[in-house]
């Protein structure tokens, strides 16, 4: 994880649940190919074959939100996407994105699907290339960035205990 970050835009809206972001019938997988080849079916069932790594989810309020299931973040960063820009998280799902080292923003930005982003998370700012606008959000702070950097919070944590 770098912290700039550069992809076009995926735009979906208001409380995007993790039933859609996967489905319940490709839990019983454990294979990361199989649930990012179903990411977002629920919404968009041409999202997985068109994601491109690297490309950026931006939403609405309360992204994440029903069941706490882990494989909801874990499909989506597995399927190339390389942030989720959102007016708002649901708490756990937040949670786990973070764990994994999947960069979530809690933003409330002006893009649409195909637009480009530039994302900064350490200075805070993020430009929409399409549109030439400019977005100030909360950087984030030096233990967060680690943990994103690490690729989430078990590998920081043994970067950490090498140290």
């Amino acid at each position: 994880m770098n912290e700039k970050i550069e992809g076009k835009v995926w735009k979906f809206g208001d409380n995007v649940d993790t039933d859609v972001i996967i489905p319940g019938r490709y839990l019983r997988t454990f294979s990361l190919d199989d649930l990012a080849a179903h990411v977002m079916e629920g919404v968009d069932p041409d999202f997985s074959g068109n994601v491109q790594k690297g490309d950026i989810i931006v939403a609405d309020w309360n992204f994440g939100c029903g069941s706490s299931r882990e494989q909801a973040p874990v499909a989506i960063k597995h399927a190339g996407v390389s942030a989720i820009v959102a007016k708002s998280f649901a708490r756990i799902f937040y949670r786990n994105a973070i764990n994994i080292g999947l960069p979530v923003i809690v933003a409330d930005i002006n893009a649409e699907k195909g637009d480009i982003l530039k994302i900064d998370m350490e200075k805070g700012i993020i430009e929409n290339q399409s549109t030439n606008e400019t977005f100030k959000i909360e950087p984030f702070k030096k233990f967060m960035l680690d943990i994103l950097k690490d690729g989430g919070l078990v590998n920081h944590y043994l970067k950490l205990k090498e140290e």
